[in-house]
């Protein structure tokens, strides 16, 4: 098949072109900017566009399908292109889907948990030499590439994103994909650009319910209190079964899971990783892998990439980064280390970068979500604020919002630095959240600081 990737360099669009190349599909793409680590990846398998921009001469009739990222416009030229001659365009998801029609898809969704659930299981299934087929939105250690597709495999992992599908499918991704088996980790409203109202929000998850094929299942958080609601009210015919956070102590730094064998040390730690955790022994079960069989991989694994990501540790410090910035995932990511290390401070820096934390509205859902911290920084771009045509966000906003005391707020890059560097780490924990870099923080500086 002759496949061309419109928007080819976006994290996923990237690695699904990956995927289709090496099972041996004839692969095109274009982009107006791609970055690294795509661009890299790309090059390397011959991928990557000869010049930036768009050409509408790509586009032929000779082609089997477009894939349209949601980094293209509606008025692309090379989209324009293909509905004139009546290509077939398909969204990232509704590609997916019928690349798996024939196969058992197993979604996890939920606003917050899923890349971590998604590499839980993968990891647990690789480690038994089960192959499956998947789409996880993180690398993982031990996986060339976040898509996997074959032909021959009768699973499919998919990791269910509620964000739109594309330019010109304004649905929700995980509402493309059918599941035979679903997990929803939990709802925290976000994403308000497209979605209001949490109410707009909520019922997103709600079809997302309905759409699971009829004699299918869905695992969910019942600790979720908006979650329970929305699964056990679905009049849809299939099997409920609700899971919990399991048992566990912290001793010494390290995180130690109650099983059926006794308490055993794990690599990953936090109230909300034990709960992932639960979800993904579930979903593993459902799939073949027995209990035991799950603890015994369970154990080695160290987690996704900036997911909880320890960036630096000597004798009385330590480092993380974690791609937090949902209030619930950064009030959850911040309890987690400071119950890991309760005997050491806990600076706690947060980025506000997304168009929802970067709303004056929805800064106040941030309230709370940084007590655990002994020492609370936030750090936001005004230049951001101004590029997604928002209202200004003031200083003392952010202060009244989070109603943390003695909250820092930084909005040049430099200054942050500056602060972080000339930090003394003894006996400290370091926990940077942001989906960006902090305006161009280096994080591998962190270890030398450290010392």
């Amino acid at each position: 098949m002759k496949i061309h990737f419109i928007a080819i360099g976006g994290a996923a669009m990237h690695n699904l072109a990956l995927a289709l190349a090496e099972k041996g599909y004839k692969v095109t793409g274009s982009d107006d900017v791609i970055y690294e680590p795509s661009k890299s990846r790309l090059n390397n398998k011959g991928l990557l566009p000869e010049q930036f921009g768009w050409y509408p001469d790509k586009i032929h009739e000779n082609l089997d399908a477009v894939i349209l990222g949601m980094h293209a416009k509606t008025d692309n030229p090379e989209l324009l292109r293909a509905q004139e001659l009546g290509v077939k365009i398909y969204s990232y998801p509704d590609f997916l889907f019928e690349q798996s029609k024939n196969k058992t898809r197993v979604v996890i969704g939920g606003s917050h948990g899923k890349t971590t659930i998604t590499s839980m299981i993968l990891h647990v299934l690789n480690y038994h030499n089960i192959d499956v087929d998947y789409m996880v939105g993180a690398q993982l250690e031990g996986f060339d590439c976040m898509v996997h597709l074959t032909d021959k495999n009768d699973f499919i992992v998919l990791e269910g994103d509620e964000y739109l599908s594309s330019p010109i499918d304004r649905r929700p991704k995980f509402h493309l994909y059918r599941p035979n088996i679903a997990l929803l980790s939990g709802i925290a409203w976000d994403h308000i650009n497209v979605f209001p109202t949490y109410e707009n929000y909520v019922e997103q998850f709600k079809l997302f319910v309905d759409s699971i094929v009829k004699g299918g299942s869905v695992t969910y958080n019942q600790e979720d209190h908006d979650l329970k609601q929305v699964v056990e009210s679905s009049e849809n015919t299939i099997r409920k079964m609700p899971y919990q956070t399991p048992e566990y102590s912290v001793e010494n730094g390290v995180t130690f899971l109650e099983t059926p064998e006794g308490p055993m040390p794990i690599e990953v730690f936090g109230k909300h990783n034990l709960n992932n955790l639960a979800g993904a022994k579930w979903i593993c079960q459902n799939m073949g892998v027995d209990e035991l069989d799950f603890y015994e991989a369970i154990a080695t694994f160290k987690g996704a990439s900036k997911r909880m990501e320890k960036i630096a540790e000597n004798e009385t410090s330590v480092a993380f980064k974690d791609f937090a910035h949902s209030p619930s995932k950064v009030e959850a990511t911040t309890n987690a280390v400071k119950e890991q290390y309760p005997e050491r401070r806990l600076l706690a820096c947060l980025e506000l970068h997304t168009y929802s934390s970067l709303n004056a509205e929805f800064l106040k859902e941030y309230k709370g979500a940084l007590n655990a911290a002994d020492e609370a920084v936030v750090f936001y771009s005004p230049d951001a604020v101004k590029i997604k045509r928002l209202d200004e966000v003031t200083e003392k906003q952010i202060a009244d919002a989070f109603q943390k005391k003695e909250l820092q707020v930084f909005t040049d890059p430099e200054a942050f630095k500056g602060f972080l560097f000339n930090q003394d780490f003894e006996n400290k924990a370091l926990l940077l959240m942001s989906s960006g870099n902090y305006g161009g923080l280096n994080f591998d500086e962190i270890s030398e600081v450290m010392g």
